[in-house]
Parts: structure tokens; C-alpha cells; sequence
């Protein structure tokens, strides 16, 4: 058995060659709770079979995240650890793929990802996407961008709005894409640009960038109506609180001139600056937000 094997459990499943693979882990940025609601999305509105599952005392820090124990009266008796599995999934259309959802390991990165491209090589994965969405100052009027990473060119240039040349914080999914890379393997890690102040809210309209992003890269489409429709509600809910402060409406609209300026390719760096160079300050826009955001929850308001 070799180091690898030892870090998954594998199910009897039969999987067809050819299928795209998606991955969705957490544990790094995930604003608009975008990742893990749309992993949840799939899960609960397909079918699908566990094929492996990794395990979590080789990958997981469990004092970081603590499994969930259900305690009544005077008893535990439940208990719900993180999961890491790879299934294959099966959509109302008959339409399948695989699926790597779960945490992002906190150990042993590097057998974790050659695990990955083993199951890639052994189903013979005709392309392997992943999704992230982190916090940008880009106004929450536009559409959701993303930038686009990997060795799929026509994705990059028909999608990627923002290409910058930066150092950033490595994750379990960026060393998977730069294996991929060296061989030569389809791979498009997909990042989308949530505005800032709505990063810690639940942002229908993040998880609709999620399934939108899937699709674009592998041509899956999903049942999303009542999360659009959730999203559509929720601008507007945004909208009206903008609209009664004329400070957050400022704030905006700052940021729209900035984003349409860069769309309009008449800055020369990046639609996230302000003329000198740096970020624009968005405090008051984010309590208010944040106000606003504490009276959504649970209530008819």
C-alpha cells in the first residue's frame, strides 16, 4: 500500500473515464459563504456516491476545527466530524461528474495533492476546476467577476477581467493547479471578486457566481432559480439601505465609477485603486451594512 493510499478509504463505485472534476474546500477565504452553500446546493439537489474519503487524522487539525457532538440532557449522542470525500455525482439530467468538497487539509499537503492527481490519472479526468471567492472593493451593482488562473487559455481570455502579477497565500487548490500544470492537465481555478462589505454576510448571489463559474469551465448547469431569486431579493433589500444614506450611496458610486473605468480599459492598473494607488476606504459602508445585515436574519424584515 502506498503513502497515499493510506490517506483515503475507497468504495467499491464504478466511475466512467472522461468526467470532469470539481473541487469546492473551505477553510480558507470563502466570502458570501459562496463555496460551502454551493457545495451544499449540489449535494443536496443531486445524487451521488462517495467514492473516496480521506482521512481525517492523517489531514485535519482538529483543535482548529472541532467536530460538532450533539449533547442531550445528559448524554452525547451524535458526532458529526469535517469530511474531505470525492464523489461522483449524478444531476437531474443524468449528467455526471466528480466532486472533491469538504475542508481544505491542514496537513500533508503535498500526498494529499499527488492523492488528487492519482485520482485524476486513474479516472482519466478530462478537466479539473476549482472555485474561491474572496473580498474585493468592487460595488455590489455589477455583475461578479472573477480571475482566472491555470493552462485553459481561451477561459482566461474570454473571462479572467483581472490579471495581476502579485505573491499570494497559498492554498491546498493552488498546489493542485501548479501540479496540473507541470503536466500538462486541463486545470482553471476560478476566483470571484465578492464586494467587501457584503464578504461576511450569506450572498445568494456569490453561490449563483459558484454554479455560473462550474458551468462556464465544465458545461454542468444547475437548478438555481430560488437562489437567484434569493439574490435578487437581497440586492434589493442592499439597495434601498444605500439609497437612504447618502454617505454609503457616495461610497458606491465611487467604487461603480472606479469598476466601469476599468471595464472601459481607461485606467492603466486596476479597477480596485483609487488614483494614487490605494484601496478605497469603505468603513462607514460596511457598518451600516453590517447593521443592516444583523436585522436579516431569521425575521420577515
Amino acid at each position: 500500500m502506498s503513502t497515499n493510499q493510506r490517506l483515503y478509504r475507497e468504495t467499491e463505485t464504478s466511475v466512467p473515464p472522461g468526467l470532469p472534476l470539481v473541487i469546492l474546500l473551505t477553510g480558507f477565504i470563502d466570502s458570501g459563504r459562496a463555496v460551502v452553500t454551493a457545495s451544499r446546493h449540489i449535494l443536496d439537489s443531486t445524487k451521488h456516491e462517495r467514492i473516496w474519503t480521506f482521512d481525517n487524522d492523517e489531514l485535519l487539525d482538529y483543535r482548529a476545527r472541532r467536530p460538532t457532538f450533539t449533547f442531550e440532557q445528559t448524554r452525547l449522542t451524535g458526532y458529526r466530524p469535517p469530511e474531505l470525500s470525492l464523489r461522483l455525482v449524478t444531476d437531474e439530467l443524468g449528467s455526471q461528474f466528480l466532486l472533491l468538497s469538504g475542508y481544505e487539509p491542514d496537513y500533508r499537503w503535498e500526498g494529499a495533492a499527488e492523492a488528487v492527481l492519482q485520482a485524476i490519472e486513474r479516472y482519466a479526468v478530462s478537466t479539473t476546476t476549482w472555485v474561491h471567492a474572496i473580498p474585493m472593493p468592487v460595488p455590489h451593482t455589477r455583475p461578479l467577476a472573477m480571475t482566472i488562473s491555470g493552462n485553459r487559455r481561451e477561459l482566461i481570455d474570454a473571462y479572467s477581467v483581472w490579471k495581476p502579477t502579485t505573491e499570494v497565500p497559498g492554498t491546498f487548490v493552488h498546489l493542485v493547479e501548479y501540479m496540473l500544470c507541470e503536466i500538462g492537465s486541463p486545470v482553471a481555478g476560478v476566483v470571484l471578486l465578492i464586494p467587501h462589505y457584503l464578504a461576511d454576510a450569506d450572498y445568494p448571489v456569490a453561490t449563483v457566481g459558484v454554479l455560473d463559474a462550474i458551468t462556464t469551465t465544465t458545461g454542468i448547469t444547475f437548478r438555481s432559480d430560488a437562489l437567484r431569486e434569493s439574490g435578487r431579493d437581497f440586492l434589493v433589500e442592499v439597495a434601498t439601505q444605500v439609497a437612504e444614506n447618502d454617505e454609503l450611496a457616495n461610497v458606491v458610486g465611487s467604487l461603480e465609477k472606479r469598476h466601469d473605468n476599468f471595464m472601459a480599459d481607461t485606467t492603466p492598473t486596476s479597477p480596485f485603486v483609487d488614483d494614487d494607488g490605494k484601496m478605497p476606504s469603505a468603513d462607514s459602508l460596511a457598518a451600516e451594512l453590517e447593521r443592516f445585515l444583523r436585522t436579516r436574519g431569521g425575521t420577515d424584515n
